[in-house]
């Protein structure tokens, strides 16, 4: 599965998890994708905290709504949850000041990491689930998140004990306009 095409149409999130740990070398693997993600000027904003203890996953699940959140179950049943965090005032600034319309720039560098943490893993056999419903203060309380910096998401990271279908896509005829909308 080495077409990148392939990885991209056949990922999906994924929500129950074996009972067998990620190796190191894959967890490596996947951080090195991190690494390589690019970013606002280079701002390399991103900070990975790698969770593997049931308590400290436990935390994280109870920032979850009580109901509702697909994922609840797959914050402790995955053997891994990588937790992702953005220094502030970084990435979109120049001189102290946001130089965008919309300011901070940190959500749009960690949601490519995060889409590389997702195709790595995928290419690796190992499946993950991009949680963003969740009470992020208590989460980052639970992770010590030092002041300056926003834990953003979670992803649990496994091998798939379940993955479901592809769900309907968009024509790209649909959604793409040449020259003006």
């Amino acid at each position: 599965m080495s077409d990148l095409m392939t990885l991209i149409q056949t990922r999906r999130s994924i929500r129950k998890y074996e009972d067998r740990p990620v190796p190191e070398q894959a967890l490596q693997q996947i951080l090195e994708a991190v690494k390589w993600a690019p970013s606002w000027a280079n701002t390399q904003v991103w900070e990975v905290i790698v969770v593997k203890e049931l308590e400290a996953k436990q935390k994280l699940q109870a920032a979850l709504p009580p109901k509702g959140n697909p994922a609840s179950n797959a914050m402790v049943q995955a053997p891994v949850v990588l937790v992702l965090c953005a220094k502030t005032g970084s990435a979109g600034f120049y001189s102290n000041a946001a130089t965008t319309k919309f300011g901070e720039w940190m959500m749009y560098d960690l949601g490519i990491a995060t889409q590389n943490i997702c195709l790595m893993a995928h290419s690796l056999g190992l499946g993950t689930v991009v949680v963003g419903l969740f009470d992020h203060n208590k989460a980052a309380e639970a992770m010590g998140v030092p002041a300056g910096y926003e834990l953003v998401t979670m992803i649990p990271l496994g091998y798939p004990a379940k993955s479901g279908s592809a769900p309907k896509r968009r024509e790209v005829t649909e959604f793409t306009h040449h020259g003006k909308w």
